[in-house]
C-alpha cells in the first residue's frame, strides 16, 4: 500500500512515506495499550483540557491544517479551511458535552438499586478515507478519546501528510503518546491490527468492498464494528418546491467538495411540473464552474482527489451510456494538467443501466422525472443504499410526511443532507451500521455495564 502525496492539480509528487516495519508497528500497538492503562482513569476534566486545547489549536492555525488538504486531494481552500473549522466544532463539541452523554443512568428495579455505568473498550481501530482528511478523524477520534479510549488509525494513502498533522495535533494538545496514533500500514498489516487481541473495536469508512473484508475480519475475532458506507442519495423536489433556491441547493448539494462526498445529492428525482425548469436552470448554474488551481479562492472547479478516481468515474459515465443515458451536459475530463472533470448531467437512467444503482462518487448528477409524490418515494427508497436524503417543498408537514417514507438513516428538508456534531450520523442497508456525531456517536464503543444493588437477605 502507497502512501504519496500527490497533487491532483498537477499530478506532481510532493512526498513518499514508508509504510511500518513489524517491529515499528508492535511498538505502536504496545505504546497504545499502555496509554489506554493510564487514560482510562484519567479524568473527564482533563480529558476535555486536552480536546479543548486541540480544537483551539485547530481554529487558530486555520491555513496551516487546511493547505495540505487542498495540496494532498485537491479540495477547494475556502472548501478545507470550512473542514478544519467543522473538525474543530466536532473535538470542542465533545469536550463540552462528554461527561454528561456518559453520566450514570439510574434504573427503578422492583427491588433493591441499579445503575448503568458507562466505561471504555479499550484500543480501538479505525480506517478511515480520503475525501474529508481531518473530519473524518475528528468524528472519530474526538467522543472515544472522551469516552477513555485511545484511538489508532490507518489513514487513506493519498492524504499521508493530513494523517501526520492529526497525530502531531493531539500530541501537541497535551495527550498522552499513544492516546493517538497514525498508522502507515500494509493490508496485511491491517489484517494483523484487527486480529491483535490490545484492539477492542474496529470502525470504517469507506466503500462496501473494504467494509465487507474489514467487518468479515472483526467478526471473525468477535470485535465490535462500526460501518459508515457510501450514499446514493435521493434530491427529492416536490411540485411546490421554492425552484430558485432549490436549485442553489442542488448545486451546492452535487458540487460541495466536487461531489466527493458520500452524503452529496446523487439521485435528482424531479417531479414532471418542475422537471424542464430545474433541468434547464441546474444546467446553466454547473455549466459555470470554472476549473482552476484549488489554492486560488476565485477557482470554482476543483480537480478529483486522484487520477485513478477520475478515470474509474470517466468509465462509470461511459458504461451508463453505453446502456442508454444521455449526457446533458459534460461527461469528458477537462482538457488540462491535473485530475479534473466536467460537471456531467445524466438523464434517461433506466432499472436496467448499471447507473441506476451506482454510487458516483464526483461531479456527477442523474436526472429522473417523476410524475408525483408517490412516484418519488418509491424510486428513492428503490436503492441499495440507504444513508441520506432531503425532500424540497413549501409545505413542511408534507415534507416531514415524504422524510418518514424515505429508507434511510437521515433525511434534511429544504436542504441537502449534511452534518454537524450535534446531529447524529449513519445510515441502513449497504450504507452501514452504526452512529457517529452527537449524543448516540459517543455510546458506540463503550461498555454499558449494569451494577446492581441486592439486600442480603437470603430468599425464604
Amino acid at each position: 500500500m502507497s502512501y504519496q502525496s500527490i497533487n491532483p492539480a498537477t499530478g506532481k509528487v510532493l512526498k513518499t512515506f514508508k509504510e511500518l516495519t513489524g517491529p515499528q508497528l508492535e511498538k505502536s500497538l504496545r505504546t497504545a495499550a499502555a496509554c489506554y492503562a493510564e487514560w482510562r482513569h484519567t479524568s473527564f476534566a482533563r480529558r476535555a483540557a486536552v480536546a479543548a486545547k486541540a480544537a483551539a489549536i485547530m481554529r487558530r492555525r486555520v491555513d496551516e491544517f487546511a493547505r495540505p488538504m487542498t495540496l494532498e486531494m485537491g479540495k477547494r481552500i475556502e472548501e478545507a479551511r470550512g473542514e478544519v473549522a467543522l473538525s474543530a466544532e466536532i473535538i470542542a463539541y465533545y469536550a463540552q458535552h462528554a461527561e454528561r452523554f456518559l453520566a450514570p443512568q439510574k434504573l427503578h428495579p422492583k427491588s433493591g438499586r441499579a445503575v448503568i455505568e458507562s466505561s471504555p473498550l479499550g484500543v480501538l481501530f479505525g480506517v478511515q478515507p480520503w475525501n474529508f482528511p481531518y473530519y473524518q478523524l475528528a468524528r472519530f477520534a474526538a467522543p472515544n478519546l472522551m469516552a477513555g479510549n485511545v484511538v489508532m488509525v490507518k489513514h487513506a494513502g493519498c492524504v499521508p501528510q493530513c494523517a501526520l498533522a492529526f497525530e502531531r495535533l493531539w500530541r501537541e494538545a497535551g495527550a498522552p503518546a499513544g492516546a493517538y496514533t497514525n498508522l502507515f500500514i500494509s493490508h496485511d498489516q491491517v489484517n494483523a491490527v484487527i486480529d491483535d487481541p490490545r484492539i477492542q473495536g474496529v470502525a470504517l469508512t469507506g466503500g462496501v468492498e473494504a467494509a465487507r473484508g474489514v467487518a468479515a475480519r472483526a467478526g471473525q475475532n468477535v470485535k465490535k464494528t462500526t460501518m459508515e458506507l457510501g450514499g446514493n442519495d435521493a434530491f427529492i423536489v416536490l411540485a411546490d418546491a421554492d425552484l430558485a433556491q432549490t436549485v442553489k441547493w442542488a448545486v451546492w448539494a452535487k458540487m460541495n467538495n466536487m461531489g466527493q462526498c458520500c452524503i452529496a445529492g446523487k439521485r435528482f428525482i424531479i417531479v414532471e411540473k418542475l422537471y424542464d425548469r430545474f433541468l434547464a436552470q441546474f444546467q446553466t448554474a454547473l455549466a459555470a464552474f470554472t476549473p482552476g488551481d484549488p489554492m486560488d479562492e476565485a477557482t470554482t472547479l476543483a480537480p478529483l482527489s486522484t487520477e485513478a478516481a477520475l478515470v474509474g468515474l470517466l468509465a462509470q459515465v461511459k458504461r451508463a451510456v453505453a446502456k442508454g443515458a444521455t449526457v446533458v451536459l459534460g461527461g469528458k475530463r477537462v482538457a488540462r494538467p491535473g485530475s479534473y472533470m466536467q460537471p456531467t448531467i445524466l438523464t434517461d437512467i433506466s432499472p436496467k443501466n448499471p447507473a441506476y444503482r451506482e454510487e458516483f462518487f464526483g461531479p456527477v448528477a442523474l436526472l429522473f422525472r417523476v410524475k408525483n409524490e408517490e412516484e418519488a418515494i418509491a424510486l428513492a427508497n428503490d436503492s441499495d443504499f440507504g444513508l441520506g436524503g432531503s425532500v424540497f417543498t413549501k409545505n413542511i408537514a408534507r415534507g416531514q410526511r415524504v422524510a418518514r417514507r424515505i429508507d434511510t438513516g437521515m433525511v434534511f428538508i429544504n436542504h441537502p443532507t449534511w452534518t454537524a456534531p450535534d446531529l447524529p450520523f449513519g445510515g441502513i442497508k449497504r450504507s452501514g451500521y452504526g452512529r457517529e456525531l452527537s449524543a448516540l456517536g459517543i455510546q458506540e464503543f463503550v461498555n454499558k455495564k449494569l451494577i446492581r444493588v441486592s439486600s442480603l437477605a437470603a430468599a425464604a
